[in-house]
């Protein structure tokens, strides 16, 4: 009875023995670990959790002392190597059983990463919006009267050189203000081949910066997206270039760049589950990215560059949020990854 009860919850519930060996375990549980009760029956778990924290001490603390222990956001690993993050609580029910329960929490912290990234993109979206409007109509004004003042300087062109400066410095800075906003086009989505992007963006970075080894790891069975060829290849192209300046400008030997496709099943983005999704990376063996900008990395005019104006990451964002995705990075000296997740169903889906 209760085991049929068990087998219906979303939470892993695994029986252990006195020699912490594992007895029973519900389909949660088998789905948690990727195996089977068939295959792991009567293995000592310990073995099968190895990770940051030992969860073989805490298990026979509490069969020994026969009392209860929660663990809140212990990392373990299970079998392939996959790293879990789980709540666990484990109770005594005799001297020679021990229940154990495990209460996966990577996706509420996916959830609530993702959530907060692009609550942080909105806030900023709508920061640039309000200084935009702020800043260009007293740009109008100034090159308008610095048109008028060139009519007035007739008789003395070389006064005129200065009212070119002017107007083309206005220009500059509204060129800037529209880019802080991204694209301003309306998209139009079409059935596209993701690889056809990717192959697009490797050509233009390598006519760039030939040096650079660009290598390719397609999943040629990922179906075609709905989205727009021309921003999603802007999206990307954005991304590879501040990768390939990463590498030239710090000097990295054998500087390479891999572009790898991948199809996530059931995914979550944001608070939003798709059935599948389109998960396009590139990762470079470059320096890595400072941790001090990992928070504030896609926010406008944020570049770890000197010469970087800091909307190329906030742009491929942007456009990533008009197709319902987002960009993840992960990053480290020697390795940084950029994760571009777009859902493949159609927006009526």
């Amino acid at each position: 009875m209760i085991q049929g009860i068990t087998e219906h919850l979303s939470t892993a519930v695994l029986l252990l023995d006195g020699g912490l060996r594992l007895t029973w375990m519900n389909p949660a549980a088998e789905s948690l670990l990727a195996l089977s009760l068939s295959r792991l029956d009567g293995q000592y778990l310990p073995d099968l959790l190895a990770g940051e924290d030992d969860i073989g001490e805490v298990l026979a603390k509490s069969r020994d002392a026969l009392h209860p222990y929660t663990q809140r956001e212990a990392r373990l690993c299970i079998a392939g190597g996959e790293i879990l993050t789980v709540d666990y609580t484990v109770t005594p029910l005799s001297a020679d059983q021990l229940l154990l329960e495990m209460q996966p929490l990577d996706r509420l912290l996916r959830i609530s990463r993702e959530e907060a990234l692009q609550s942080r993109q909105e806030s900023m979206k709508i920061l640039a919006r309000g200084l935009a409007h702020e800043v260009k109509n007293p740009l109008g004004g100034i090159r308008g009267a610095a048109q008028l003042l060139e009519r007035d300087l007739a008789d003395a062109p070389q006064l005129k050189e200065f009212t070119h400066i002017i107007i083309e410095e206005v220009d500059r800075l509204r060129d800037l203000v529209d880019s802080m906003l991204g694209p301003n086009r309306i998209r139009h989505d079409e059935p596209l081949n993701v690889h056809k992007v990717l192959e697009r963006v490797r050509s233009l970075v390598l006519a760039e910066e030939p040096s650079v080894n660009i290598q390719r790891d397609y999943d040629p069975s990922l179906p075609e997206l709905h989205g727009d060829e021309a921003q999603l290849i802007q999206a990307v192209l954005n991304i590879a270039r501040n990768a390939v300046q990463a590498l030239t400008e710090s000097g990295t030997s054998s500087p390479t760049l891999i572009m790898r496709t991948r199809a996530r099943r059931q995914f979550t983005l944001g608070a939003q589950r798709h059935r599948l999704v389109c998960e396009l990376s590139l990762t470079d063996n470059g320096p890595g990215i400072p941790s001090e900008l990992h928070e504030t990395l896609f926010y406008p005019m944020v570049s770890g560059r000197a010469e970087g104006s800091g909307l190329g990451l906030s742009i491929a964002q942007s456009i990533l949020h008009q197709h319902r995705g987002l960009i993840e990075c992960d990053s480290e000296p020697g390795r940084t990854e950029f994760r571009l997740l777009i859902p493949l169903e159609k927006r009526h889906d």
